[in-house]
């Protein structure tokens, strides 16, 4: 039964107070987390960062589905008429002119109400299909968004010194003089020669550190006449305790890579996160706005973003979707704009006669991946329900794949086709082609960097507790920076719950000569010695593989990462080469680390 339109206004007034409540509530527990992580990283408890991550990746979906009870329960929200959800609307917005975060407000009223209204309302009035409250030039009442300083005095070294002061962490600097110096010093090699000071000459700097795994960053841009100079600064605990800045980061590029979708998210206390991506742009201005929020630990606001991109790049593009390149999958379904970098993926209704899992297990995966440390080396996924593609743009492939193997994931409701559950990343070469291509090209260099690369993946994902499962080469991904990602994760598992086991010996010839394995095998025993029957039947990749790699083929190596991990060691994942941190220039007696 519908509420009748004499009635809205007031119940209109009390659901949009309601709905704003529901935000409120969301993004004070938002703040409140990452402003504990600086706590957690002044007391070095990296467990605790961890267990921070993986609990703020539900805060948002807790807080959409507390105010849908809320509203059915308290105002029987499912059966509003039309006037009153236009009239919540309205409301909605008025309340968000003074406000900090509309932009966020207003993605979580369309969460809300998304959930409330069938999806013939999705592109009408009653949702934000576009942003209304502006957020430019937004700026907070506690804090300004970012502090200036000017090198006067004391020079760039006291303005280095005083920025690093400013963050006021509780725990002592091993030597901040030290340090300082190797900011200036790096400063003036990357510059080749200083440039002269500017009457405008300034430092800004973010007022808030970027907290991730052991790492907190300082990230800011000088201003020098008509120039801007990006700068990021990792700051670390050394085996002492005591903090340390490990590098000087001063590429646009290398800043950017830190912000890549195959890292951990940020914690960082922000009271107007747009101001922050705003500031963030300027520094790396070919990062999508979407990415930076979801690095920001806004997935929501980003994913609102990204799909508002995707509907604008498809009104002004003529291309289809096709089957996307390299071995098909035996779990997912993934398809492909040729104009959009993105790749499209589904859970299929039947998986290949191998794959001994459901659609649920698949989900956990995925969700597993959001909540672990990435190191660089998973690719992030935009997780979608209910999304509405022009079926025009289909060619007859993707069409005939979707009925063959996933009928009951999509329908088609006129000119559209819904696909009910979606993940989106973005699109990589398969390494299986690239190695192919660098071996026809007979690029020997490229063919021993991707092996090395992809070698190196499978290292750092093991010790960040993490074991791919399936390690073929059509399993992984090379980004445009030539660096090795996995991207197929329905078999992964944590690296302690897998029993890794050395092949024991046949008890004859026979037997070892016969094909039939001779030794029992529970679900999770791995047998490393096996990983070269399957991976390196060419004996060039065999070659490159054992001389970067050989120990991945023992189980020495993975039982001695388990001791670590159960030991509670956090291994450190530097975002940025090696040979760039201070650390590798300085006599023995002077080294943190």
């Amino acid at each position: 039964m519908k509420i009748s339109v004499g009635l809205y206004g007031t119940n209109a007034h009390q659901i949009a107070l309601a709905l704003i409540q529901g935000f409120n509530k969301h993004y004070l527990l938002f703040r409140q987390t990452c402003q504990e992580a600086r706590v957690r990283f002044e007391k070095g408890d990296w467990p605790a960062v961890h267990r921070a991550v993986r609990e703020r990746i539900r805060f948002y979906d807790d807080r959409v589905d507390e105010c849908v009870d809320r509203l059915r329960t308290e105002f029987d929200a499912q059966n509003l008429d039309d006037a009153t959800w236009q009239q919540v609307k309205l409301l909605y917005i008025g309340l968000l002119l003074n406000h900090k975060q509309p932009e966020l407000a207003e993605t979580f009223f369309n969460s809300v109400t998304t959930k409330i209204l069938h999806r013939t309302y999705f592109h009408n009035d009653f949702i934000f299909v576009r942003p209304t409250i502006s957020t430019e030039n937004l700026e907070g009442d506690e804090t300004a968004t970012y502090r200036s300083y000017y090198a006067d005095a004391d020079g760039l070294r006291g303005a280095i010194r005083e920025i690093v002061r400013d963050f006021r962490w509780q725990r002592p600097f091993a030597n901040l003089e030290r340090d300082v110096n190797d900011v200036y010093h790096a400063i003036r090699r990357s510059l080749k020669e200083m440039p002269s000071r500017e009457v405008n000459f300034q430092i800004q700097v973010l007022g808030s550190a970027f907290y991730r795994n052991k790492a907190a960053y300082i990230i800011g841009k000088a201003i020098n006449g008509a120039h801007e100079y990006p700068f990021a600064i990792p700051v670390l605990h050394d085996g002492a305790g005591q903090l340390f800045l490990d590098t000087v980061l001063l590429d646009a590029w290398r800043i950017g890579l830190l912000f890549s979708l195959s890292r951990a998210y940020f914690m960082v206390d922000m009271e107007v996160p747009s101001s922050y991506v705003q500031f963030l742009r300027a520094i790396m201005p070919n990062k999508p706005r979407s990415e930076i929020y979801i690095m920001l630990g806004l997935g929501k606001q980003g994913k609102t973003m990204f799909f508002r991109d995707f509907i604008y790049h498809l009104h002004h593009s003529q291309d289809k979707f096709i089957m996307a390149p390299g071995i098909r999958g035996l779990v997912m379904l993934v398809f492909t704009l040729p104009s959009f970098p993105y790749v499209f993926k589904l859970i299929k209704d039947v998986f290949g006669s191998s794959k001994e899992m459901d659609r649920a297990t698949v989900k956990k995966k995925f969700l597993m991946v959001k909540q672990v440390d990435r190191v660089g080396r998973m690719a992030d996924t935009l997780e979608f329900s209910n999304v509405m593609f022009p079926l025009e743009r289909f060619n007859d492939e993707v069409l005939d794949e979707l009925e063959r193997l996933a009928p009951s994931c999509y329908e088609i409701d006129g000119d559209q086709l819904i696909i009910k559950h979606l993940y989106i990343e973005r699109r990589m070469e398969p390494l299986n082609i690239h190695l192919e291509r660098m071996d026809k090209s007979n690029n020997l260099e490229g063919l021993e960097h991707a092996i090395r690369e992809y070698g190196s993946a499978i290292r750092e994902l093991a010790q960040a507790n993490i074991f791919p499962g399936d390690m073929l080469w059509k399993n992984f991904g090379v980004t445009r920076y030539g660096r090795v990602v996995f991207y197929d994760y329905d078999e992964i598992e944590y690296m302690t719950d897998i029993n890794f086991r050395k092949i024991p010996p046949a008890p004859d010839f026979e037997t070892e000569m016969s094909g039939e394995v001779w030794y029992p095998v529970a679900r999770n025993d791995v047998f490393p010695e096996e990983f070269a029957t399957f991976l390196l039947g060419s004996p060039q990749v065999r070659k490159l593989f054992l001389k970067h790699h050989k120990d991945l083929l023992s189980p020495a190596f993975w039982q001695a990462a388990q001791a670590q991990i159960r030991a509670g060691h956090v291994e450190d994942f530097f975002p940025y080469p090696e040979e760039l941190r201070f650390v590798n220039n300085r006599p023995a007696i002077d080294n943190p680390a």
